[in-house]
């Protein structure tokens, strides 16, 4: 078999969004087609069927949003700082109404997770990838002087992806940007503010 000649990320990023806009479900072999540029013939071929694609874009998803979150949090600056310009971005993604801003795991998550264990799985690892992550932050901003709490900084990145996620899930009942701003701050001010030392 020849290998496929077609840029994978470009075609991910494409199904990602085909997946996002629609669901699972709702998405057609042609709305795949349509969005990627491949025929269902090429589809089938690099990832054996849309379960497949999907997998693949929750791969991808997982790839972007580690690069995005390097983005954001750099050892060398203020680490709470940086978080509430990652929640400033959270916020700025749920009120664009673009489907490529929205959260794949989101959607696969509530739409899928109960019904197929693999995905489950990814999901799963998406979200404690983001967790680790998160409690190096509080970790390091703890280690800065820029945090004085007892509570572990395990607990406080469960708190803030809880926090995240309900966030991603509430902006689907489309508040208004001032609405997600405050919740936004809330979760912030609950998390670093009055435990600042």
């Amino acid at each position: 078999m020849r290998n496929a000649e077609f840029d994978h990320e470009q075609v991910l990023r494409a199904a990602m969004k085909a997946f996002m806009h629609k669901g699972y479900t709702k998405t057609s072999m042609q709305d795949l087609k349509q969005a990627t540029g491949l025929h269902p013939g090429s589809i089938y071929c690099a990832f054996e069927n849309k379960r497949g694609l999907l997998i693949a874009a929750l791969e991808q998803y997982r790839l972007d949003r580690k690069v995005e979150f390097k983005r954001f949090f750099h050892p060398e600056q203020s680490s709470l700082n940086a978080l509430k310009q990652y929640l400033d971005n959270i916020v700025a993604e749920c009120v664009s109404c673009d489907t490529a801003q929205a959260c794949l795991l989101t959607k696969a998550l509530n739409e899928l997770a109960e019904q197929d264990q693999e995905i489950q799985g990814y999901i799963s690892d998406n979200l404690e990838m983001l967790q680790y992550s998160l409690t190096e932050v509080f970790e390091l901003a703890k280690s800065q002087g820029e945090l004085n709490t007892s509570r572990a900084s395990i607990d406080l990145a469960r708190y803030l992806l809880m926090g995240i996620y309900g966030l991603r899930t509430f902006a689907q009942t489309r508040p208004t940007p001032e609405v997600l701003t405050q919740l936004a701050n809330q979760l912030y001010h609950d998390l670093c503010v009055n435990d600042k030392g």
